[in-house]
């Protein structure tokens, strides 16, 4: 399997592929490289709809220049330390946006919460995200927005006055919480249709079916939601005797 960064000649065979309705894996397997490098490739540079060779190599070329220019003062916001390959961490950061924008987040949005994902302080500045990213303030506070709103991140002010932005357990739960809660509207809002369109119509079933599958589905990322927090997040209580036992004290 060939190595290194992808070819230019490589990424006009992708454009082909794509054009023709071809799967990434099928493309992958016509280059010989993996699935995700190519589904990668591709979600980075305008999606499968606006994918173009040129435009694709070129902006790897820029990337590649500024992380020659730039990445020694930008990188140490998320990866420095621990004797980590930062090359390694960089391509796991790409690969980490791409899933994220493959369930549906915008790219900019993917790549901030990504960094938050990875920083080691657990937490970042609009300036620190500035600085890793290469991209505008602007930019940064529009994906802050964004993700704030989806109770993705949460920000609190430091003892130097500055904003961080956050993504821990507690968001992540509430996420998941708030998640289950539109699912829940989803068969709610069904199970109205099922009223005004009547009883007896493919269209009475097919809401019907829809308000059950959300039912269903909603209550279990409740449950399971609340099971596992407790299950991970639940401190020993210490016994009289001084022997930490399981307790119910949640962290």
């Amino acid at each position: 399997m060939p190595g290194g960064r992808l070819t230019q000649q490589e990424r006009q065979q992708i454009a082909l592929g794509l054009a023709d309705g071809l799967a990434y894996a099928e493309v992958a397997r016509r280059l010989d490289r993996p699935t995700s490098t190519i589904t990668r490739e591709v979600m980075r540079n305008g999606g499968p709809t606006a994918y173009r060779a040129d435009l694709a190599h070129r902006a790897t070329e820029r990337r590649a220049h500024r992380r020659r220019t730039t990445l020694p003062r930008g990188q140490g916001a998320v990866t420095q330390g621990h004797g980590r390959d930062d090359e390694a961490v960089r391509e796991y950061e790409e690969a980490f946006t791409t899933l994220l924008m493959q369930q549906g987040l915008p790219k900019m949005m993917a790549r901030v919460l990504t960094c938050l994902f990875i920083a080691d302080a657990g937490s970042l500045t609009a300036s620190e995200l500035v600085q890793h990213l290469q991209v505008s303030p602007a930019s940064v506070s529009k994906a802050i927005a964004f993700l704030e709103e989806q109770g993705l991140i949460r920000r609190q002010r430091d003892d130097r006055r500055r904003e961080r932005y956050f993504v821990d357990d507690d968001v992540w739960y509430q996420s998941t919480i708030a998640s289950a809660r539109g699912i829940a509207q989803v068969a709610e809002t069904a199970r109205k249709g099922v009223g005004v369109l009547g009883p007896g119509s493919p269209a009475t079933v097919r809401l019907e079916n829809i308000a059950r599958f959300s039912d269903f589905i909603s209550e279990s990322i409740f449950r399971a939601a609340e099971q596992v927090r407790e299950i991970l997040y639940t401190k020993p209580e210490p016994s009289p005797d001084g022997n930490g036992e399981p307790g119910s004290v949640r962290g």
